[in-house]
């Protein structure tokens, strides 16, 4: 199941895999550990936590070479911080690490942001007129799925939802509506588990000029590397397993067209105000150095959890893509180095199962979001997609009785003892 990538030998300021003496990082977790980093001035060992709204200047002409963009540097912090960059820079150089495309090695830069959504909202408004559509799939993320039905169409861009999954169906799609102009991908998708054909998918969508953009939040560059089968801009909730101790809010947009992120992207990102913060930045910093032995036990974990879960009598389906029955295996296995840390199990009971669970629990922990260390679990209907109606939850397979983990790095006997008691 494990794949092994081949090292990156970039060397630009946006996704950097080298030191700064020359010396090119070959494994993953070197990368996750020492990419992005620039001496600081007074040689501290970590990025400081640049905590200034503004940055001064020598002489009054740099500052007016700093406005008109003739010479680099920071300004005020909304436009961009010292902390924010290593951020910005250690994950491009995750999302790209031996990462070719149409045979050329992918460079990429990224964008911080105050949360996942702002990031989504950039990538949304960075892109998309009056008059254009998204394609996607079901079983979004909450949030996002109430950006594109309710916040962008009184802006003129509307949203159609469709079964990725057909490839026929997508291009039928394709085919009668031009108005199409941006295929979004999340995969896997929030909280069925889904995962739709990367690779598959973005082939199409060029054959048809389309912008393509993938969530890549709940599998993280260490999981899966969108950018390899062509995506133009990948997102994340850096809250979750980026970060990975749930001690910050953050997101990141990524995109491979240099330019166009350094001038339209950074314009709006700035000015819609959607900017990170210095300490939530070097929390996300200090918490993706050890990215990669989390997600292992998170993977780890996961598979013995699902297997469990099969068993039990309590348990009508359990949706993780590390089964074999689960109709995206094939898929998944082919995108993925694993199966991920998430995972989504139905109860026969229903609404009062899945309360009388939540209420049994004793050390895993009632919660939304993910990615943290602890093992997490929530009830989709009644909260991340509560907004969602009824009849659009149920037909995307979000039912009454559906719960949501995030298995953690606890050791695996105590995770299946307090999920045995609270299934009793």
């Amino acid at each position: 199941m494990d794949k092994t990538f081949p090292p990156s030998t970039i060397n630009n300021e946006d996704s950097s895999t080298l030191l700064s003496k020359g010396h090119t990082l070959t494994g993953w977790s070197s990368v996750a550990v020492h990419s992005g980093h620039k001496q600081d001035p007074n040689y501290a060992h970590l990025v400081p936590i640049y905590a200034s709204s503004t940055f001064v200047y020598d002489e009054a002409e740099q500052g007016m070479r700093r406005f008109s963009g003739k010479e680099q540097g920071y300004i005020y912090s909304r436009w961009g911080n010292p902390t924010f960059t290593e951020a910005e820079n250690k994950i491009a150089a995750l999302e790209t690490f031996g990462v070719e495309y149409n045979g050329s090695a992918v460079q990429a830069k990224g964008t911080l942001h105050a949360s996942g959504m702002a990031a989504i909202t950039t990538l949304m408004l960075a892109n998309l007129k009056p008059g254009d559509k998204i394609l996607t799939h079901f079983s979004l993320y909450g949030g996002t799925e109430e950006l594109i039905t309710n916040v962008l169409p009184p802006l003129g861009i509307s949203a159609i939802i469709a079964d990725l999954r057909d490839m026929n169906k997508a291009e039928e799609w394709l085919k009668k509506d031009k108005a199409i102009r941006m295929l979004y991908i999340e995969t896997p998708a929030n909280p069925t588990i889904q995962c739709v054909d990367l690779e598959a998918l973005t082939k199409l969508a060029k054959q048809y000029n389309l912008i393509t953009a993938c969530d890549n939040t709940f599998a993280t560059p260490y999981l899966q590397q969108p950018f390899r089968f062509g995506v133009d801009f990948i997102v994340h909730s850096t809250t979750k397993f980026l970060n990975g101790h749930g001690t910050a809010i953050g997101g990141i947009l990524l995109g491979r067209n240099i330019e166009f992120m350094k001038t339209k992207v950074y314009v709006l990102a700035k000015t819609l105000g959607g900017n990170a913060n210095p300490f939530d930045a070097f929390l996300l910093i200090n918490g993706m150095k050890t990215l990669e032995l989390r997600m292992e036990r998170h993977c780890q974990n996961a598979m013995e959890v699902a297997k469990f879960l099969e068993k039990n009598s309590a348990v009508a389906k359990v949706n993780y893509t590390g089964l074999e029955n689960h109709p995206d295996h094939k898929t998944a296995m082919k995108q993925m180095r694993h199966p991920g840390a998430m995972l989504s199990f139905e109860l026969k009971k229903g609404l009062q199962g899945g309360i009388d669970f939540m209420n049994k629990l004793k050390m895993c922990v009632r919660t939304v979001s993910l990615g943290t260390c602890d093992t997490l679990l929530s009830h989709p209907a009644s909260m991340t997609h509560y907004s969602v109606p009824k009849e659009e939850k149920e037909k995307y397979g979000i039912t009454d009785g559906l719960i949501r983990m995030n298995v953690g790095i606890e050791n695996i006997q105590d995770i299946i003892a307090d999920l045995a008691q609270s299934l009793e």
